[in-house]
C-alpha cells in the first residue's frame, strides 16, 4: 500500500467497542442530572470538554485522556455535521475518523485536542469545533464529493 492509497471501512466490533471505553472515560465526569442531559447535545459535549480542560483535570502526558477527548469532540461534529465514524488504514496504520457520509470530506478529531495541549498551546474546544464544522460547510457548498 502507497502512502497515497487509503481503504476506508464501516467499524468493525472492537472499534465500536473501543469508541464506547473512550467515552466511558470521560463520562464519569458529568456529575448531576443536568450534565448528563446537557451532554445529549453537541454543545453539552463541547461543555464537558472544556470544563476538563479549564479545570485541568489531565496532565499534558496524559495521552490517553486527551485522545478521549477527541472521541467525544468526534461525536459533536457528528452529531452537528451528520458525520460517522469510519476506519482510515493506509501505508502508516489504522485509525479512526469520521466522514461525510457519501463524499471525501474526512476529519480526525481523535488527535486534535492531543497534538495542541502536545505544543503546550491553550485549546478553546468551541472555537475549534466552529472553525472546523465552517471548514466542512464550506467544502459541502462548494460540492466536494
Amino acid at each position: 500500500m502507497s502512502a497515497t492509497d487509503q481503504k476506508i471501512s464501516a467499524l468493525n466490533s472492537t472499534d465500536k467497542t473501543f469508541l464506547a471505553q473512550q467515552r466511558q472515560t470521560l463520562e464519569k465526569y458529568l456529575g448531576d442530572d443536568r450534565s448528563k442531559e446537557n451532554y445529549k447535545t453537541a454543545a453539552g459535549k463541547l461543555g464537558l470538554l472544556r470544563a476538563l480542560l479549564d479545570q485541568k483535570v489531565f496532565k499534558p502526558d496524559q495521552t490517553h485522556a486527551f485522545e478521549c477527548m477527541g472521541v467525544i469532540l468526534g461525536d459533536a461534529f457528528a452529531q452537528k455535521l451528520h458525520m460517522e465514524w469510519i476506519v482510515v488504514e493506509d501505508a502508516k496504520g489504522r485509525d479512526l475518523a469520521l466522514r461525510i457520509p457519501k463524499t471525501s470530506i474526512i476529519i480526525f478529531p481523535a488527535s486534535m485536542i492531543l497534538k495542541r495541549v502536545s505544543r503546550g498551546e491553550s485549546v478553546d474546544v468551541f472555537a475549534l469545533f466552529n472553525g472546523i464544522t465552517d471548514q466542512i460547510e464550506s467544502l459541502k457548498k462548494q460540492g466536494v464529493k
